[in-house]
């Protein structure tokens, strides 16, 4: 009678429209990541409440195994990605634009990560100079992305990797080019990530012998 009542009330709730929706909230791919606590949060966070990047999924499951602690990473962009990539690697730096979100982000940070301030002019760009050394990781997950991603090919290790978020965006073609035309290839991980919805696309772009082992 119990399995009787179960199934009368699925089939209800299918035939109205909510039985998918309700499903996914009680057991699924998106409970076990921890989407739904990103989507009610606004946060990018996992399922027990840990920062990880707004990457999509698929490609933060096929980063993080192949961060290594003595990596040097830089970021265009901050947020949960950098407490994350703080928590992996020998040392993270970060460049923002917007004070009030340093301001914020900056009381979490580990003391591994360095945050830069920057106006939104050619000092944003470049930097990534502003040390001088090179990185094994260069995430473009800022503002002017096509530029940044110019200028920071130069500042990878021989083996190093270069990260663009949403690069299904037809504006960032143009970095993409760039890259592929400096002998880089691309890997895309296209599907859903944290907070929203829709689909879109994380790339890595990397040579022979790089250090993700791709």
């Amino acid at each position: 009678m119990i399995q009787f009542l179960k199934d009368k009330s699925w089939g209800i709730l299918n035939t109205m429209g909510f039985g998918g929706s309700i499903q996914l909230f009680l057991e699924s791919a998106l409970k076990q990541y921890g989407w739904f606590k990103t989507f009610t949060s606004g946060q990018s966070i996992d399922a027990a409440g840990n920062p990880i990047p707004w990457y999509t999924y698929s490609f933060i499951f096929f980063l993080e195994p192949r961060l290594k602690p003595h990596f040097k990473v830089f970021e265009y962009g901050s947020g949960n990605s950098t407490r994350w990539y703080g928590a992996r690697v020998n040392d993270i730096t970060a460049v923002e634009h917007d004070k009030d979100w340093i301001e914020k982000i900056s009381q979490k940070l580990p003391k591994n990560a360095k945050m830069l301030s920057r106006t939104l002019d050619e000092t944003y760009i470049q930097a990534i100079n502003t040390d001088e050394i090179l990185y094994n990781i260069v995430v473009v997950d800022g503002r002017k992305r096509v530029k940044c991603a110019s200028y920071a090919v130069d500042f990878l290790m021989p083996d190093g990797v270069l990260i663009l978020d949403n690069s299904e965006r037809e504006w960032y073609q143009p970095a993409k080019d760039l890259l592929e035309a400096r002998g880089f290839k691309r890997l895309d991980f296209k599907g859903m990530g944290p907070i929203i919805s829709y689909e879109f696309c994380s790339s890595v772009f990397y040579r022979e012998n790089n250090c993700l082992g791709i």
